[in-house]
């Protein structure tokens, strides 16, 4: 892997490892789960020679970063504060927002919650959406007895314990049955009483867009933490709405981009439902693109058209 320059980035009390490169106007990466900076691996250096300065955080939890004990210090005022915090620790009174899965929706709701802050916002995979009843994702009871993974996120220890017991193999099978080159039409019909990884078949790596050196880099980022923090992201669901009660009507009033890959499964969960409502909610999106063939991770599997498309949005709402 070629050098890169890491700076250590205090938000209040939590350090945040974050990679920083380039100068001018401020673009800001998220990743989601389970990533870390070297999801965007492939656009950094892109958006740099455009003339941009670009953060890449190991987010709270994740990577080299902190890893707060409590629960509650991964609420989404906790994960929009770090964005905030890293723009002003660089120097950024304004900056541009771009997340991908659970970094999307941080982008998302720092654009809403730092308003005056946010130029412009993207989200990767998942839509702008607030549920007014979060406890359909989070309770059980809502699902039957059919598995439902944030459901099985819930309960501290569990979830941690299937996921760290082999990290190389956690990270493989959740990468490629997430992916585009997954087989579709396979059921990975489970009962309540599963884990995540129950039943899942082999991952066919490497692959074109993800090589065993990528595979190695990121089970490194996982043996510093492991997964308890990334897990407590899902443990505040149910908080994050109650946190937020002035969001509820609220509209993303910044220039905004929506890209997901056509074979990226969350499409097909009740969060990508809200694709369909995206005009209402985010009324200045100025692109809403489903990339055809890609799964979930789209900075990994299309980078290029991934880059192109960033460029392109930063070049519209900057002047770049």
């Amino acid at each position: 892997m070629q050098s890169r320059h890491f700076e250590n980035i205090d938000s209040e009390g939590v350090n945040l490892k974050t990679l920083v490169e380039g100068e001018g106007p401020l673009v800001i990466l998220l990743h989601g789960f389970p990533q870390c900076w070297y999801l965007w691996r492939n656009q950094i250096d892109a958006i740099a020679a455009s003339g941009y300065q670009v953060a890449v955080p190991d987010q709270r939890g994740y990577g080299e970063s902190d890893a707060p004990e409590d629960i509650t210090d991964y609420d989404i005022l906790h994960l929009t504060s770090d964005v905030k915090n890293i723009a002003e620790k660089l120097g950024h009174q304004r900056f541009t927002v771009i997340g991908h899965d659970w970094g999307a929706a941080v982008a998302w709701n720092t654009a809403l919650l730092h308003e005056d802050a946010v130029q412009a916002v993207a989200g990767l995979s998942v839509p702008y959406v607030r549920f007014e009843r979060p406890e359909i994702l989070t309770k059980q009871e809502y699902w039957g007895d059919r598995f439902w993974y944030m459901a099985y996120f819930q309960k501290p220890g569990v979830a941690e314990l299937e996921l760290e017991s082999d990290i190389r193999r956690t990270l493989e099978l959740i990468y490629f049955w997430f992916s585009g080159d997954a087989d579709r039409s396979v059921s990975f019909e489970k009962t309540k009483e599963s884990g995540l990884l129950e039943g899942l078949g082999d991952a066919a790596f490497p692959t074109s867009w993800l090589t065993k050196d990528d595979l190695d880099y990121y089970c490194r980022s996982f043996q510093h933490n492991g997964f308890r923090g990334p897990l407590n992201w899902y443990r505040n669901i149910e908080r994050n709405i109650q946190e937020t009660p002035g969001l509820r009507n609220k509209v993303v009033s910044q220039p905004a981009m929506f890209l997901a890959g056509s074979q990226d499964p969350v499409l097909a969960m009740p969060v990508g439902a809200a694709i369909d409502s995206m005009n209402r909610w985010v009324p200045n999106l100025q692109t809403n693109e489903i990339i055809k063939g890609p799964g979930h991770w789209l900075p990994m599997e299309a980078p290029t058209a991934v880059t192109e498309k960033i460029l392109a949005f930063l070049k519209q709402t900057s002047g770049g």
